[in-house]
């Protein structure tokens, strides 16, 4: 079927996203020669962000003007191209501007095949009816859920991979190869995308736009007026962007405890294997927190359950503040995921119930700005505050602390309403 042929190309092009962030950030943030602090590997987040942020607003206008066959197939094979580039320029050691250059155009590339990917899925589908709508909902998650199990999977490749190729070549020699496989991946899902033809995925003659590329940016200003008249829906977004900030400042703290502290900082493969271990806990966290929430929003309500989320999430940050251990860090990670996961998903059902179709992408485009800027804005602070070693009481501190002041003050009754019996 056409829509398993879809989501192989998803899988595998998230597969490749995985080894090539595993690569990444070993040739960056844990090469024998380079000790990462805390503002390099803030800079390090904000350029993989930043297409994300920039990009956003486009992608719809892009998806809208040309076949979406066409798109997917000639992304993955630019990428393929990109990653070809960014491997030679690992294996001579290149640091600077070049390299910053190419993997932010990599990163946006990924966005606009994402996008693509998941605007294509319910032309696949029969959505008429009830059964149809849950069949949707059945292969959307299926997508979704698989992709992040791939990404993982693929992470933890290119970890093996590199640790089997230590003993035997350099350690840009070993990264270079590892983004080298990476292209031969995209290409490999550029090939599958071939499978399909060019009209099978949308979009239809007479759904096709033809709006100019500043029509997608005051587009979005558009969304941005119109959130502010749904008060709950604004504050919810603001207070998940807060959130996926205090998450970005807890994994900076994780990376350069494990780089820095954890481990020896000769042996730079023992801290990625840590940080990897760190980011798999996150990942069950996350994982359970999509299974428990719908249960919570039936007992609570959205708005409660957001709240709740939040200052559930500040708890472990606190132990975090008194102790720094491997075991509080992996333990904080879990359960600081787990609450972000109900946050973001309680809040993306709400902005989808209260919005109207005719401006949700524009406000879901904002949403992605805000959530982006969140994450950058908590790499930044976490950088003026954790020492190379990444150990600091202030940190989670702050983040518990503003955790709870957004569910209990910001987020109070009488500013976000309560609506018990709501349902996802």
């Amino acid at each position: 079927m056409k829509v398993y042929r879809l989501i192989a190309i998803r899988w595998t092009g998230q597969f490749t996203d995985g080894l090539f962030q595993s690569a990444l950030a070993s040739f960056v943030l844990f090469s024998p020669e380079r000790q990462p602090d805390a503002r390099s590997a803030a800079a390090a987040f904000a350029v993989v962000l930043l297409p994300y942020s920039l990009v956003g607003p486009l992608v719809g206008t892009v998806l809208d003007r040309f076949a979406r066959q066409r798109i997917i197939l000639l992304a993955n094979l630019l990428r393929a191209l990109v990653l070809l580039i960014i491997s030679l320029l690992i294996r001579n050691d290149a640091t600077g501007v070049e390299l910053t250059l190419f993997v932010l155009i990599a990163f946006g590339i990924n966005r606009l095949i994402l996008a693509g990917l998941s605007a294509s899925l319910p032309l696949l589908i029969d959505t008429k009816g009830e059964e149809g709508r849950n069949r949707l909902v059945s292969i959307n998650a299926l997508a979704v859920t698989g992709g992040t199990v791939f990404v993982v999977f693929g992470g933890g490749f290119a970890i093996a991979l590199r640790r089997a190729l230590d003993s035997h070549v350099s350690a840009n020699s070993a990264d270079s190869l590892l983004v080298l496989i990476g292209a031969l991946f995209f290409a490999g899902s550029g090939a599958l995308a071939m499978t399909l033809k060019k009209g099978s995925l949308g979009p239809q003659a007479h759904e096709i736009k033809r709006e100019s590329v500043a029509q997608a940016y005051r587009e979005m200003r558009e969304g941005f007026r119109f959130l502010r008249t749904f008060k709950d829906c604004f504050l919810g977004i603001s207070a998940t962007a807060i959130q996926r900030g205090g998450l970005t400042a807890l994994t900076l703290m994780a990376l350069l405890l494990n780089r820095n502290t954890f481990h020896n900082p000769d042996l730079p493969e023992q801290g990625l294997a840590g940080f990897a271990t760190a980011v798999t806990a996150a990942g069950f966290g996350v994982a359970i927190g999509a299974l428990i929430t719908p249960f919570g929003v039936a007992r609570f309500g959205r708005h409660l359950w957001i709240r709740i989320s939040l200052i559930a999430g500040a708890i472990p940050m606190f132990a975090l503040a008194t102790r720094q251990i491997n075991l509080i860090l992996l333990t904080t990670g879990f359960f600081a995921a787990l609450a972000g996961q109900g946050v973001k998903v309680t809040n993306d059902a709400l902005v989808q119930s209260k919005i109207s179709d005719e401006y949700r992408g524009r406000v879901f485009a904002v949403y992605d700005v805000m959530v982006n800027g969140g994450i950058v804005c908590g790499a930044i602070l976490a950088s003026l505050i954790l020492p190379k070693s990444g150990e600091s009481h202030m940190v989670p501190l702050l983040v518990g602390t503003i955790y709870i002041a957004i569910g209990t003050v910001i987020l109070r009754k009488r500013n976000f309403n309560s609506d018990y019996r709501s349902t996802i």
